[in-house]
């Protein structure tokens, strides 16, 4: 059996720690994310599901346990080895698309293959094939404010896998969507996902959307437990 691509091992996390507003956010996290598995994180506002995002993503440390993955050991690495692990292994989507405003969508999927030593030739026809998976081939050449906000976020999921990493984190990537957009989107996002065959942790508020992930964690009271119908 193959090695989960995220482990989450007792991962514990306090903000103003020793301050008399000491809050702990995460209280032993555990999970498991196996190859091709994707999983909705579901959590009341404030109850630090970004945190445990961007501690997954190598984004921050915690403060007790380890973040593994495919299978090795990358929260307690150095700076420069959690950056490579991140730029190698990790695709980010946030709730607003952030792309570059000065470059195309297809520059924008270019320029962190670029970064990663991909030459020139080869990051533009993957992603071309990228936006072509998600119907956006017509729309290479604009930038994004010619494209509507759905439009961006595709473009956004697939600067997120251009460098074809292992692990996908999304932060409520439909969440500024309205609904018939949302489920156009997230159906892209799921396709992208079974064509490429990573792992996805997708934070949402949308019960909906949950229920066509593989299975539900929900964050409460600093842990995570699976939720079940």
């Amino acid at each position: 059996m193959s090695d989960p691509v995220l482990v989450l091992d007792r991962i514990e996390k306090t903000y103003n720690k020793g301050r008399p507003n000491e809050v702990q956010v995460l209280r032993g996290v555990e999970l498991a994310l196996q190859p091709g598995e994707v999983a909705a994180l579901v959590a009341p506002s404030g109850a630090g599901k970004s945190t445990l995002l961007h501690i997954a993503g190598l984004l921050d440390t915690p403060d007790g346990g380890e973040v593994r993955i495919n299978g090795r050991p990358a929260s307690g690495q150095n700076d420069r080895t959690r950056t490579a692990i991140r730029r190698r292994d990790v695709g980010f989507v946030y709730q607003f698309h952030h792309l570059l405003p000065e470059f195309t969508a297809l520059e924008n999927i270019v320029l962190p293959q670029l970064a990663n030593g991909t030459a020139r030739a080869a990051a533009e026809t993957r992603a071309a094939e990228l936006l072509a998976r998600v119907g956006l081939e017509p729309r290479a050449d604009h930038r994004p404010a010619a494209l509507s906000g759905g439009e961006q976020q595709r473009v956004a999921f697939c600067r997120a896998l251009a460098n074809a990493p292992k692990l996908l984190l999304a932060d409520e990537p439909t969440g500024n969507l309205d609904q018939a957009t949302s489920d156009q989107v997230f159906s892209a996002l799921m396709d992208l996902v079974a064509d490429t065959g990573l792992s996805a942790l997708i934070a949402t508020h949308n019960p909906a959307l949950a229920a066509r992930m593989h299975r539900t964690v929900r964050l409460e009271n600093g842990a995570l437990k699976e939720q079940t119908a």
